[in-house]
């Protein structure tokens, strides 16, 4: 079997966008460490631009715009790999993050709060200070 598509699909399998009203979850790792950066939304275009370009864009829902990851922080992220889940409906993207804080609030991950039994614990260090970087 020369074709690893497993459905009818005409040899190219895309992500479902008819999902989810058009914005599909997409889950960033780290492609050297395997930790989990963060989780944003693609849109159609979104994904087009990211596999054409190598670099991750998303789909922003607070400002109603693709978002280039970085544009204002310069923590941007390259592709190396995409992944599609069994449902066409969710992706995973392995980057390589340039600048060091995939988040926003300036650390490594987003996921840098643990719940723990005595209450929420931060565990990442903060890489920058956003009031700094966003200025806008």
């Amino acid at each position: 079997m020369t074709n690893d598509c497993l459905c009818d699909c005409g040899g190219v399998l895309r992500p479902d966008f008819e999902k989810c009203d058009g914005l599909l979850p997409v889950i960033a790792q780290d492609d050297a460490t395997g930790d989990v950066l963060m989780m944003a939304y693609m849109n159609e275009e979104a994904y087009d631009e990211t596999l054409k370009t190598g670099r991750a864009v998303y789909y922003s829902r607070s400002r109603n715009r693709l978002w280039r990851k970085g544009e204002e922080s310069g923590n941007l992220q390259m592709v190396k790999a995409v992944f599609i889940d069994c449902d066409r409906d969710t992706l995973l993207i392995r980057v390589e993050q340039i600048g060091g804080a995939a988040c926003h609030e300036g650390f490594k991950s987003c996921f840098f709060r643990q719940v723990t039994p005595n209450g929420v614990k931060i565990i990442g260090e903060r890489l920058f200070d956003p009031k700094e970087v966003y200025k806008k």
